[in-house]
């Protein structure tokens, strides 16, 4: 359990407990069987859908022996309009809802003894279609419905969390469930089904979905009173999701979050600005707004805006700069989800970044 977070993962994270990297990687595994079971090609008539039935997923998108079964195809919606004049832009640009992940659920009885519980795990893929991408440059930030604040008409700021993940994890259609739907519909039976077992939720997202993965096990938390001793999110390249009453809140409920963060990805420096204030976890306190040096009125100003944003969990910090088989350090492959398996499975501790053993992972690299 100390490996799902049980004690925010003291003295395991610098140097990086052997046994921690396997399990780092094994979960981010399913989130790549989540890309690669997604339809990417615009003019395919499966776009946006997922290109596996649940039964085959796994083995066909190339992750076999997992021990788990799919269960669940989860799907997001966005609520955008896009203006009239783009009427005659290609319908692919206006694909409301998409296949976003799945959930799974450990079967094999040598997996179920080798971590002592039986293991529920939802992952989710990054942003792949044009709604996604506008829904995350809504940036600023927004009330979280069912709060102490929300609910009394506060004037406080309370928990906020982005807009756009919020959208795209509470909207639904007539005839589409919302994504939060089908993660408590799924989660719910779950527990009905295995609830007298020791169980554990795992929730595990690369960047869009690091935010969805981390709004989901709030949700978990909140929803449902009987929920398993641990649900633990690993995020990879994942934005930021929420201001201090957020965070304060996750914390408070016992969600355990570990975000594996590449100095050199920007999309982990996203959105908003992050003041230092107790921020003790970030390991690279340049990424931070220092606030000692500005009156108390200010102070109050900066975190009443949509902007002030503050990270979660427990951080571990990696470099792409530490890696000698990295030959292009950009953007994109800065933020793949491959270059991160790699970056784990290289890093040995902050005073000895890189060992040769993580070359294997730049094989086939997902752009």
């Amino acid at each position: 359990m100390e490996y799902q977070g049980i004690r925010n993962w003291e003295g395991l994270l610098d140097p990086l407990d052997d046994n921690l990297r396997g399990e780092i990687l094994r979960y981010g595994d399913f989130v790549d069987a989540a890309y690669k079971s997604f339809d990417f090609n615009p003019s395919s008539p499966t776009y946006a859908n997922c290109r596996f039935p649940k039964r085959t997923l796994f083995e066909r998108s190339g992750f076999r022996d997992t021990g788990y079964r799919v269960t669940k195809h989860l799907r997001a919606t966005s609520v955008i309009q896009l203006p009239r004049w783009m009427e005659k832009a290609p319908s692919w640009m206006f694909t409301q809802s998409s296949w976003i992940g799945y959930v799974a659920v450990s079967q094999n009885k040598a997996e179920i003894a080798r971590l002592g519980r039986r293991d529920v795990v939802i992952a989710f893929r990054g942003t792949a279609t044009c709604l996604e991408w506008l829904e995350n440059l809504r940036a600023t930030l927004t009330q979280l419905p069912n709060t102490e604040c929300d609910k009394n008409g506060s004037d406080e700021s309370g928990p906020m969390v982005e807009r756009g993940f919020l959208s795209l994890y509470t909207s639904g259609t007539p005839i589409r469930p919302s994504l939060q739907e089908m993660v408590r519909e799924e989660s719910k039976r779950l527990l009905q089904t295995y609830g007298d077992e020791p169980l554990s939720l795992t929730i595990a997202g690369h960047s869009l979905g690091a935010a969805l993965a981390t709004l989901a096990a709030y949700d978990i938390k909140t929803t449902f009173n009987r929920v398993p001793v641990l649900v633990t999110v690993i995020s990879f390249g994942g934005p930021r999701v929420g201001n201090r009453s957020f965070r304060q809140l996750l914390d408070k409920q016992g969600t355990k979050v570990l975000r594996i963060v590449n100095s050199n990805d920007v999309i982990t420096k996203l959105p908003g600005f992050v003041i230092d204030g107790d921020q003790n976890d970030v390991a690279d306190k340049g990424d931070l707004i220092s606030m000692a040096s500005f009156p108390s009125w200010i102070q109050k100003r900066m975190e009443d805006t949509q902007w002030v944003y503050a990270e979660v969990g427990r951080e571990l910090r990696l470099s792409s700069k530490d890696s000698p088989y990295l030959n292009s350090i950009n953007v994109a492959t800065c933020h793949d989800l491959k270059t991160y398996l790699h970056l784990v499975n290289g890093f040995v501790s902050s005073s000895c970044p890189f060992v040769e053993k993580a070359k294997r992972f730049l094989g086939n690299r997902r752009r």
